[in-house]
């Protein structure tokens, strides 16, 4: 906590503080678990600072987000595409029912097989 490591690279994580402990991270992990509650406590407490651990966890939850927030925008594209894709075979229909212009009079009407 002074940032005077002597083992370990000096980060503030468990594995840092097992690795000051001469102990096995797994060890301090799981068996120790009251203790790297209390470092994490004093961590937050006496330096002002999140974790390494906090802080990685907290960018998961900010990415993971953005995610579902850009698959929920894609979902309601492609559910209003399946609307319109639904309705286009009406809208056909309707429109060759409807007297108009013939398809010949339209300027800008390409004919992808000659008409008979």
């Amino acid at each position: 906590m002074t940032g005077q490591a002597t083992l370990s690279n000096g980060s503030l994580t468990a594995t840092a503080l097992a690795v000051e402990a001469g102990v096995h991270r797994m060890a301090l992990v799981e068996r120790h678990a009251d203790l790297k509650n209390e470092f994490y406590e004093r961590v937050r407490t006496e330096t002002r600072q999140v974790p390494e651990a906090e802080k990685r966890l907290r960018e998961a939850v900010t990415r993971l987000k953005k995610t579902i927030a850009d698959q929920n925008t894609e979902i309601q594209n492609l559910c209003q595409q399946i609307t319109r894709l639904t309705l286009a075979p009406a809208v056909l229909t309707h429109d060759q029912d409807q007297p108009g212009p013939a398809a010949e009079d339209i300027g800008n009407v390409v004919h992808l097989r000659p008409l008979t």
